[in-house]
């Protein structure tokens, strides 16, 4: 996952810790898909129109107290680090837990029978671990239940071939295969376009366009697997003295971009409409990523098709681009193309509940037991693999770090707790329903034009007031970049924070952790912490083949987990956890982050942020 870096304050202008919402990955899908107002895959990438807009200092709330004075050298149990280190790397479990997730359970869409399954079978693994308190929490009603049971996509003229192709997320189904005539349609931009298509679409095939320009697909494309090295770890340790910088995200951070980014999305639900409406069979958009099958929210014609108010009208498949490719390609040329093709899926309840997982060591300090260290990661995926790097790698890890405390019988100083949060791909919904039911509520913008966009995009009219569970809140560990190993921490900009996990990591050298960065980095389940103006942080994490080959694609899958790298995390995080735990003082918190809804854009503000 790429990384944003941290904003500095500049022209009068506080950002503090509100900058936190790297655009990441998922700004750099959604560059390929701007022309039709996509979003990538996950609502915490439209939470970057909240940190770009103006920021101001404000006194209506001090930020938590530092939790006491903090000591300048780390006490370190070097015995717990060598009994943590054999414990997870001699006796790991965190394959067998990917094998039943992975390979069992499978892929995890958020509010399916399938994430059910996942809550359940994580409950039930927490508590044989002998953890504590293991429940399901739910965060609110998500929308429609929905599982793909098949898809499959032939050309059947002019030669016959089989191509790559799944449902794209809540499609209806096609009524059995349909053998159908193809046709190309570009992509449209608003209502006025309908018109030429009127009375042409019956019984049709529509392959649908998703821009000017077809797919490009690179026969030089840059090798798959990318390691940082110690250069790269220079670079993202070196803090920009020049302000932060959005680097090659590439997408407006103004809030009124995101409004029209969602005005698109609903656009797109309309254009689903006009295509049900004319009679047309289905419509075949390409994948983005050529030898892959990505798919993901950026394919469904609208945001918010998991809500039965706005299901999708017409059922809809992703195509690789080398298919969608050829057939245009032939379309252009004026031969004719039919395909068959089925799209086999299954709707459940029209108002499936969100649920994450929970579960704890607790604390044996009288004084401390009360406050908490969390760790997690996010349970649910998408449908073209099986979630395995995205994010079940980062729940196992989390899962292995907690048994491999518990196998050690610790006794920690603070309680440490596990989630597992469910509807992160499409907002963030199930780590920010936890933050806002126990740590601070969030008083976001009431104003009528913002009623159609979400809520993890919308402006804050106030600071967050904090909970009394907030204030016992230390600090939240977070692991989301697929299943690289670590190799250091974002922290976020909390200097203090850093100075002490950089004492943390000096006897994990050996290991890969050598650096802190003061940058931020977001897109994930951190997110709503900082958020909440709580010490939230994503580790740093070699890539491997994240981006280039896995990331929501059919490639997502056990086999494409690096085991040794899930051990190492996975003592990383345990380490980490127990040093949280065991020190005398809390973690030095963020400051407290407020948006106040200014209108003006991010680049009058922060002109060489953009460039």
């Amino acid at each position: 996952m790429l990384q944003e870096e941290k904003f500095s304050e500049k022209k009068g202008v506080e950002v503090g810790t509100w900058a936190k919402y790297a655009l990441g990955m998922r700004i750099s899908r959604l560059r390929r898909v701007a022309l039709v107002c996509g979003i990538g895959c996950l609502g915490c990438a439209a939470m970057a129109a909240q940190t770009g807009s103006a920021r101001k200092k404000t006194a209506a709330m001090d930020a938590p107290p530092l939790a006491g004075m903090q000591p300048a050298v780390e006490t370190l149990d070097l015995g717990m680090y060598s009994r943590i280190r054999d414990e997870g790397f001699n006796h790991s479990h965190v394959m067998e837990y990917a094998s039943a997730l992975f390979d069992d359970i499978g892929e995890r869409l958020t509010g399916s029978p399938a994430m059910a399954l996942a809550n359940e079978w994580t409950r039930a693994q927490l508590a044989a671990m002998g953890l504590s308190n293991a429940h399901l929490e739910s965060w609110g009603e998500f929308g429609m239940a929905w599982t793909q049971i098949g898809a499959g996509l032939e050309l059947v003229k002019p030669d016959p071939a089989v191509f790559m192709a799944q449902a794209s997320p809540w499609s209806p189904a096609t009524q059995g295969a349909v053998t159908a005539e193809v046709i190309a349609v570009s992509g449209m931009k608003d209502e006025s376009e309908f018109a030429k298509w009127k009375g042409k679409l019956k019984g049709k095939v529509i392959l649908y366009g998703q821009g000017a320009e077809n797919p490009e697909v690179d026969p030089d494309k840059l090798p798959l697997i990318e390691h940082y090295d110690a250069a790269k770890l220079a670079e993202i340790a070196q803090y920009p003295l020049t302000g932060d910088r959005i680097g090659d995200l590439g997408a407006s951070q103004d809030m009124n971009f995101w409004r029209q980014v969602f005005e698109g999305m609903a656009f797109k639900e309309k254009v689903g409409k006009f295509f049900a409406a004319e009679g047309a069979v289905a419509i075949l958009v390409p994948s983005g990523s050529g030898g892959v099958l990505h798919d993901d929210t950026n394919s469904s014609l609208g945001w918010f098709v998991y809500r039965p108010e706005h299901k999708q009208a017409i059922p809809e498949e992703v195509v690789s681009d080398e298919a969608w490719d050829r057939m245009n390609r032939l379309l252009e040329h004026k031969v004719p193309v039919s395909v068959k093709l089925h799209i086999d899926t299954e709707f459940g309840g029209d108002h499936e509940r969100g649920y994450d997982t929970i579960a704890e060591i607790p604390g044996t300090d009288p004084k401390l037991q009360d406050e908490v260290v969390m760790v997690g990661g996010h349970l649910d995926s998408w449908i073209a693999g099986t979630g395995a790097t995205d994010n079940g790698a980062g729940a196992i890890v989390a899962m292995e770090a907690m048994r491999i405390l518990k196998a050690l019988d610790v006794k920690p100083r603070r309680t440490i707790r596990i989630g597992l949060w469910s509807g992160e791909e499409e907002g963030v919904f199930g780590s920010q329903g936890y933050v806002e039911k126990h740590f601070a509520t969030m008083h976001y913008s009431s104003d009528l034009k913002d009623a159609n966009v979400p809520l993890f995009v919308q402006p804050m009219t106030a600071p967050p007031t904090l909970k009394p569970e907030g204030a016992k809140l230390d600090a939240y560990f977070n692991m989301d970049n697929g299943t690289g190993k670590l190799l250091g921490v974002y922290a976020e900009g909390n200097v203090g924070a850093g100075a002490i996990f950089q004492q943390w990591m000096a006897p994990l050298k050996d290991l890969g952790m050598t650096t802190v960065t003061e940058k931020n980095t977001g897109g994930t389940d951190h997110v709503p912490f900082q958020m909440a103006g709580l010490p939230g942080f994503q580790f740093i994490q070699d890539p491997r083949d994240y981006d280039s080959r896995t990331h929501h694609t059919n490639l997502d899958t056990y086999e494409h987990l690096s085991e040794p790298d899930l051990r190492q995390a996975a003592v990383v995080e345990a380490i980490f956890l127990y040093d949280a735990a065991m020190r005398d003082a809390m973690l030095p918190r963020p400051n407290l982050p407020f948006n106040n809804g200014a209108e003006k854009p991010l680049e009058d503000l922060y002109p060489d942020a953009v460039k």
